[in-house]
């Protein structure tokens, strides 16, 4: 295999990858006793077909397609591993010459890394954080967890907002029942918003086992084409009403919720948690804001290409997400009125800020020479290790060296990251 770069405008370059004819040759064959079986031809059983036949019959070119897609994988990945320049975007795949006899020939488009013009990153000014934490903060998580502690008593009462009532309901519109509309023992909070606009409220009031009527009007954006900015009327009767009942701020409620068993230590404990999570929230600002700085006071341009390989990465890694949780992207889309498309243009700000941020912070690490040790390394597979409740030879086992470059390059951008926070000015 043979490799040329040329480069192009805008961070874009060609690779031109030529491939010896023998290893076209062997992926053609390959590519014939693959396909074979599916051929038929008169006069022959299937898979026995000789392949001088069968390209005399539907031309020489009838095995190029599968053997290119043989060939190319590989010889891609050897030509990006030779390559000098840093790639940076999933190439543009060009078949420039497949021919049996002669060399297998195609060229992959891809974006390099842009080099950027760093502007001032020490010193820059960024706002000066509150992390004070007030009673007021403290109470509403507590209370929070208070709620979450709540009884829920069956009470004989007419419905008050806030009550979970257990529902039949059926829906029509233009006095027929409409599907979809219709619910036996349903589960509501009333003001939790979960159904229509203005059908909660109207269910307050309402007394257990007499029918009442709620009239609303279908949102313009209602996911249901035919139902959207249509007025119904919901025939509601109420089975069950239940209210919450509140524990007692005391010691027993503190050891129900936490660790602690008094009320006093419960509280002291989430003050302290509080202060954490404000003094983290605080240092995340100051980082987004340092960051933000240099990136405005910096010179940056992006290969397209290379930000739609950070759209399509980003968009990937929500979808494995959304799976973890027993959802399919075409469920996603279904439920949100999304589209492939419009999930990509919803990334886009966030994918350019991603690679602005990197690009601005190898930057700095270059500038400051900051680079991680091999002790680095070490605490990082120890924090791995106990992260993933792995041994630490089994994570070491994991790693190869392409794992352990990222590592390490994380590493130096986390110390260009501290640095750039280190020598900021609040304002």
């Amino acid at each position: 295999m043979s490799l040329k770069v040329e480069k192009l405008e805008n961070s874009m370059a060609k690779l031109t990858i030529e491939v010896d004819a023998s290893e076209l040759d062997k992926a053609i064959e390959k590519a014939y006793h693959k396909q074979k079986n599916k051929i038929s031809v008169p006069g022959f059983r299937k898979g026995k077909v000789p392949r001088q036949m069968i390209e005399k019959m539907y031309g020489k070119e009838v095995f190029y397609e599968d053997a290119a897609n043989e060939l190319i994988p590989e010889a891609y990945e050897k030509a990006y591993d030779e390559c000098e320049e840093e790639i940076v975007s999933t190439p543009e795949i060009e078949v420039v010459q497949i021919e049996a006899g002669k060399p297998f020939i195609f060229t992959a488009k891809v974006a390099l890394k842009p080099e950027i013009k760093l502007g001032k990153y020490k010193g820059v000014k960024v706002s000066k954080p509150d992390t004070a934490v007030t009673d007021e903060e403290v109470m509403a998580v507590i209370e929070k967890e208070r709620e979450n502690s709540a009884r829920s008593i069956s009470v004989e009462r007419p419905v008050k907002d806030k009550d979970e009532v257990i529902l039949d309901f059926e829906g029509f519109v233009g006095g027929k029942a409409f599907e979809g509309g219709k619910g036996e023992n349903y589960p509501l909070t009333i003001g939790s918003g979960a159904f229509i606009p203005g059908f909660e409220d109207q269910l307050i009031g309402a007394e257990i086992g007499k029918e009442v009527e709620v009239k609303v009007t279908f949102p313009k954006d209602y996911q249901a084409e035919e139902l959207k900015g249509k007025k119904a009327t919901f025939k509601c009767t109420v089975r069950e009403v239940k209210e919450k009942e509140l524990p007692e701020l005391d010691d027993e409620f503190a050891s129900e919720v936490s660790e602690y068993d008094t009320f006093k230590e419960y509280k002291e404990a989430t003050v302290k948690s509080l202060e954490e999570k404000k003094a983290n929230d605080a240092k995340n600002k100051k980082e987004d804001e340092a960051i933000e700085a240099i990136i405005k006071a910096s010179e940056i341009n992006i290969p397209e290409a290379m930000l739609e390989t950070q759209k399509r990465q980003m968009v990937q890694d929500f979808a494995q997400n959304i799976q973890q949780n027993g959802l399919t992207m075409d469920q996603y889309f279904k439920f949100t009125g999304l589209t492939a498309e419009k999930l990509m243009e919803q990334v886009a700000p966030n994918a350019e800020k991603r690679i602005k941020s990197r690009l601005v912070l190898e930057g700095v690490a270059k500038a400051e020479k900051l680079e991680a040790s091999e002790e680095d390394y070490a605490k990082e597979l120890e924090r791995m290790a106990e992260a993933y409740k792995m041994e630490l030879d089994k994570i070491k086992e994991m790693i190869d060296d392409n794992s352990k470059k990222q590592i390490m390059d994380d590493l130096a951008i986390q110390k260009a990251v501290d640095f750039v926070v280190s020598n900021a000015k609040e304002a």
